[in-house]
């Protein structure tokens, strides 16, 4: 006889035409004993309860409210606004271009480049700051040469954000211009299409969800950035102040709830962008194909 587990995983192989698609396995019920999934349960606790903690912590007292009207708090919003949305256009400039040798150059050294990028991602932000420092500063290799003056300034934040997101962005989108078909790029050479036809026609617009999932990784994480910023840039209201600075320097000032509701603010933040990226498909705003 056939349990009903075959006849239904033999009906989702079949509407699959014969392979099994993400969705088309068993039920987490059917995963694993109750050990696999109270490990799992914890695990799930211990990510998602201090989040939801503070969330519900911010609401409940009016703490979320308040902190929307008040002034240090809207400073450091718009500031995080506008800097992460410079970097971001910074990324993408000098970051594409990178992330498509990187996907299509054939190189001595590659493993370097790739080492060279990656790096800022396992770096402690406090150490990327001081280095930072160290090349942009008035003392600094590129500062004392040209005689600029970057720290401390607003410059200097989008410098900071843009060095520790900006690896995000190129390794999601190297990922997505490696899994391109190239024999389509070649049929559209043969046709005589130029390398920015290319790019805007097939290579873009097949890679857009892995360039989308990279540009919201990038700015999530340069939205959240503290440590390069504080040793770069300083915690300056109004000027370096970005919503990170504006929890910690709340929080040691003994302003609990400013520090809570600032916390709050950048974790609806992170969650709405996110979870926008699932529901509403932003991989699509990418299709470069309706810009012809």
């Amino acid at each position: 006889m056939t349990s009903g587990a075959d006849t239904g995983a033999s009906t989702r192989v079949a509407r699959a035409g014969g392979a099994v698609r993400p969705g088309d396995g068993p039920d987490a019920s059917e995963i694993g004993g109750w050990t696999v999934r109270l490990v799992a349960g914890l695990t799930l606790l211990f990510l998602g309860l201090p989040v939801a903690v503070l969330i519900v912590r911010s609401v409940v007292d009016g703490s979320l409210t308040d902190a929307l009207t008040t002034p240090v708090v809207l400073d450091a919003l718009l500031l995080s606004l506008v800097t992460t949305a410079i970097s971001i256009v910074l990324t993408v400039t000098f970051g594409l271009p990178l992330a498509w040798l990187m996907a299509r150059g054939t190189f001595r050294g590659s493993w370097l480049v790739e080492t060279i990028v990656d790096l800022p991602i396992v770096l402690p932000p406090a150490v990327a700051g001081l280095g930072l420092l160290l090349v942009f500063g008035r003392r600094g290799l590129i500062g004392d040469t040209l005689g600029l003056s970057i720290p401390f300034t607003t410059f200097a934040v989008i410098l900071a954000q843009t060095f520790v997101s900006a690896p995000f962005f190129i390794r999601s989108a190297r990922t997505g211009f490696l899994n391109v078909d190239q024999d389509l790029e070649a049929a559209a050479r043969v046709d005589g299409a130029s390398e920015l036809q290319l790019f805007r026609r097939i290579t873009a617009p097949l890679a857009a969800t892995a360039l989308a999932a990279g540009l919201v990784m990038a700015w999530a994480r340069a939205l959240g950035e503290f440590g390069a910023t504080i040793m770069f840039a300083g915690n300056i209201e109004g000027r370096t102040q970005t919503l990170p600075l504006v929890v910690y320097g709340e929080f040691q000032g003994g302003d609990l709830d400013a520090s809570i509701a600032a916390a709050a603010i950048l974790i609806v933040a992170a969650f709405g962008v996110l979870i926008a990226v699932r529901i509403l498909h932003w991989g699509r705003a990418l299709d470069t194909r309706r810009l012809a």
